[in-house]
């Protein structure tokens, strides 16, 4: 089994019931609201494009910016038709999608589901933002990371999309800890004949 069977009992695992597959989804509501809380207050407390404060000298700042583009501000050039339709309507098609998939698949496991509802979350709270605010969406935390890669700073992110990374990069660990397990799985099998 894979990992997260040694922390939850196999059988609250496995079970697929509507009751298992809306329990995770705490974790979106969760995420949403927070993101839209910490927004809100950047909003109210810090002047856009200004740093509301600074912690361990300038390695971690709150800031206010606005991002119209998506990721590290990747497409804010771009007409405001073709940003809107691209960053906004695709991305809320593709959460409607993996929605779909979530309840109508019984193959992801209790740890699987938590994390796809995290990237839910996180997904919601900045589409909420591209659609309800015209500024764009509203990034604030500014992290120092000395010149790695180029950057003197990381890209200024939120709530959400932290949620996101680190969900999905967590999700992504399951599917391999769970393909090399079943792969063991099978060479065991198949050494049994």
């Amino acid at each position: 089994m894979p990992m997260i069977d040694n922390i939850v009992p196999v059988e609250f695992v496995e079970n697929n019931s509507l009751k298992h597959k809306l329990l995770p989804l705490i974790l979106t509501v969760v995420v949403f609201a927070v993101d839209q809380i910490t927004k809100m207050l950047v909003v109210l407390n810090i002047e856009p494009y200004t740093v509301g404060a600074s912690f361990f000298g300038d390695v971690l700042r709150i800031i206010h910016v606005y991002n119209t583009g998506v990721a590290f501000s990747m497409g804010n050039g771009l007409p405001d038709m073709f940003r809107s339709i691209l960053f906004a309507v695709v991305p809320l098609i593709a959460l409607v999608l993996v929605m779909v998939v979530y309840f109508r698949s019984s193959g992801f496991s209790f740890f699987q589901r938590w994390m796809i509802a995290g990237i839910v979350g996180g997904g919601l709270g900045n589409i909420f933002d591209r659609f309800f605010r015209n500024e764009g969406v509203i990034d604030f935390i500014d992290v120092k990371f000395y010149g790695l890669f180029g950057l003197e700073r990381w890209p200024t992110f939120n709530i959400a999309d932290a949620s996101v990374l680190i969900c999905g990069i967590l999700l992504i660990i399951s599917f391999l800890v769970t393909m090399v397990h079943e792969n063991q799985k099978e060479k065991g099998a198949g050494n049994d004949e």
